[in-house]
């Protein structure tokens, strides 16, 4: 079974969980919504994440946002030496921004050859766009035919070539960290804000939340907030800049561009994984 079969129940199990929480449901429950015993159920998010369900759903409830917020010790703030590979960084692997210039921006990809594929994902299908100074886009779609479309829109006068197995590589190395680690490049397109808010996303620790009013006071600009949210939504390159760890100071988890499901989901995950570690 694809890892976007297990998503697609992981999400459902979300969207459960909301709307009869008042109920608190029980594993059973659960298992039934998503059309699966309870004995397979359990094999589906052993197999995701690792993890039993039962923890899964605790972590994946609205006030467990609420404890990872608490945690200021291990906030933005004291993650800052810690540079783009610090602990829990995506297990430590490397990254390395590559910003373009203001005048490769107003370009829109004049020139620029992009190698693209689709990559079944623990969250879902991503589409991955690739140029030979590193990853300029990445990003979930609810279907090939949107995702290709975003990305031609982002990049209108590229030439796009389908590259799966190059793309695979990549893939791997950021989904599946424990079984090859490279060295990555993220390629940006942005202004110069846009790309200081993505950096400082990447120093977030895995495992962590931060809020938009605390990111906007650790780049030195306190009442930007919504300015900081704007360039969060804007981020083009999904989960590995990881826009998905940045709520409300209420501990809701807001909006995400690629839907809440699948931050609440991406939270829970690294979540789990952090504390397992």
């Amino acid at each position: 079974m694809s890892m976007q079969a297990d998503y697609e129940r992981i999400t459902t199990a979300i969207r459960f969980l909301d709307e009869q929480s008042a109920e608190l449901p029980r594993l059973s429950e659960v298992a039934e919504e998503v059309g699966l015993s309870e004995f397979h159920f359990q094999k589906v998010f052993q197999r995701w994440a690792g993890i039993s369900p039962k923890r899964f759903l605790q972590h994946a409830a609205s006030g467990r946002a609420i404890e990872l917020l608490r945690r200021k010790s291990s906030a933005l703030e004291t993650s800052l030496s810690a540079g783009l590979s610090g602990p829990g960084r995506l297990h430590d692997l490397t990254l390395q921004i590559v910003a373009m210039t203001p005048g490769e921006v107003q370009r829109l990809g004049h020139g620029l050859r992009i190698a693209y594929a689709f990559s079944d994902t623990p969250f879902g299908l991503a589409l991955i766009g690739l140029t030979d100074r590193g990853i300029c886009h990445l990003s979930f779609a609810a279907s090939k035919d949107e995702g290709l479309r975003e990305l031609k829109e982002e990049w209108p006068h590229s030439s796009l070539s389908k590259d799966p197995g190059r793309v695979q590589k990549i893939a791997d190395a950021v989904f599946k960290p424990l079984s090859r680690r490279l060295p990555l490049a993220l390629c940006l397109k942005g202004t110069n804000f846009q790309v200081r808010v993505w950096e400082a996303l990447l120093k977030i620790p895995e495992g962590r939340l931060s809020t938009y009013g605390s990111l906007a006071k650790t780049l030195g600009s306190p009442g930007a907030s919504r300015a900081v949210g704007s360039a969060v939504g804007d981020n083009p390159i999904a989960y590995l800049i990881p826009c998905h760890r940045v709520i409300r100071a209420t501990g809701a988890f807001g909006q995400y561009r690629w839907g809440e499901e699948r931050k609440r989901a991406m939270i829970a995950y690294e979540s789990l994984r952090s504390a397992a570690e």
